[in-house]
């Protein structure tokens, strides 16, 4: 099947015509640091791309730049030098023309700088703009126009090592019905925090951890097995995600724990590989790190068919968040969307109006593209120069 015989906008449609691309970068300071096993967060960055078409119609997309520090900043200078020109040179037939366009004309340019992952990263920003503009223009919601249901079901993920007890009860009391922990700050530790939350939150109720990329594989194989006795779902990362897939494999076939992975994968022909191993039983690409909707689409229907769960990852802003739950009532499938359980205003005013939690489950609305509006008044106190 043609790439574009997948996705619903076809060539068949008015061209998208572009008047105005930006980007805007926002930084949201907090009292609780976001904890990983590989560095810190102590503020909530959000790189926020605007796309105007000739007829004043808006689309709004976000770019994944949680790391380094000064990441957010460095991204939106990529998109504004590098690729907001590319998108003004010409008009798009669909946005999938344009995210494959962009994708080549700057690989090499990538690969002589050393910035595969921050160019990917800001043109997925942009086909999700791309895409929410679409949805706009035909006045249909995403998950509508790419044949989905409204209803996603939701997990509270980034459970910080510090009294994960309380902010997994104070998720539940939200709403929530699943729950991810952060594990890699040594055995100890880790298996006292799953303690806790299997004491609060009984044995029925979802549990997941992930590693950050915490270990060797040999310190995987030494924990995963320690880690049964808590009926984990699965768990995420234990190992790098450029390991090679038979030291991947080497871990699964040791873990009684299913393996998940997927927002550190980055094209088309390393998801195939990825889905089409024996190593991850849960696919979890980021749609703000690489691919939009025209990339990730295509990676969750191919991971279905092989009979993976399907579970988009997202640490963000509220654009991103909306967008994954989008890909996710798109693709269908079992599988959950994760949701930040840690404070990020920038979560609830970029996302407007934010999705509401009821027994573990949110109904996206029937507003078109993203269904969301952000409140750029109220968002101005965080929005930084670049």
């Amino acid at each position: 099947m043609e790439p574009e015989a997948e996705l619903p906008y076809s060539s068949g449609h008015p061209a998208l015509v572009l008047a105005k691309v930006e980007a805007m970068v926002f930084r949201a300071p907090i009292e609780d640091p976001v904890i990983t096993s590989f560095g810190v967060m102590t503020s909530r960055p959000s790189v926020v791309i605007r796309i105007e078409d000739a007829d004043g119609a808006v689309g709004w997309g976000e770019v994944w730049c949680n790391f380094p520090a000064v990441g957010a900043e460095h991204r939106a200078r990529l998109f504004e030098n590098v690729v907001a020109p590319l998108l003004l040179e010409r008009d798009w037939a669909t946005p999938l023309e344009a995210f494959e366009t962009l994708s080549r004309k700057l690989h090499v340019l990538a690969i002589q700088c050393g910035e595969e992952g921050p160019l990917a990263q800001v043109i997925a920003g942009a086909d999700v703009a791309l895409w929410d503009l679409v949805g706009r223009r035909l006045n249909v919601p995403l998950w509508q126009l790419f044949a989905g249901a409204a209803e996603v079901t939701v997990y509270a993920s980034g459970i910080n090592p510090v009294e994960p007890e309380a902010t997994a009860e104070r998720k539940r009391k939200e709403g929530y019905r699943a729950f991810k922990l952060k594990v890699g700050f040594g055995l100890e530790r880790d298996i006292a925090n799953l303690r806790a939350l299997r004491d609060l939150l009984g044995r029925d109720v979802p549990l997941m951890v992930d590693a950050n990329q915490a270990w060797d594989a040999d310190t995987a194989i030494r924990i995963a097995p320690q880690l049964t006795q808590f009926e984990l779902d699965w768990l995420e990362e234990p190992i790098a995600a450029d390991r090679s897939a038979a030291e991947w494999l080497r871990v699964a076939s040791a873990s009684p724990v299913p393996l998940a992975g997927g927002e550190n994968i980055r094209g088309l022909a390393s998801f195939a590989e990825a889905i089409e191993g024996n190593a991850l039983k849960v696919i979890q690409p980021d749609l703000g790190k690489w691919g939009g909707f025209s990339g990730c689409l295509r990676v969750g229907r191919q991971a279905l068919e092989q009979g993976k769960l399907f579970c988009p990852h997202w640490l963000g802003g509220g654009i991103g968040q909306v967008a994954s739950m989008h890909l996710k009532a798109a693709v269908g499938g079992d599988g959950y969307v994760e949701v930040d359980s840690n404070f990020n205003p920038l979560r609830e005013l970029l996302g407007n109006p934010f999705p509401a939690v009821s027994k573990g489950k949110v109904m996206l609305s029937g507003a078109p593209g993203l269904g969301i509006e952000p409140d750029i008044e109220r968002l101005r106190p965080f929005l930084v120069s670049f």
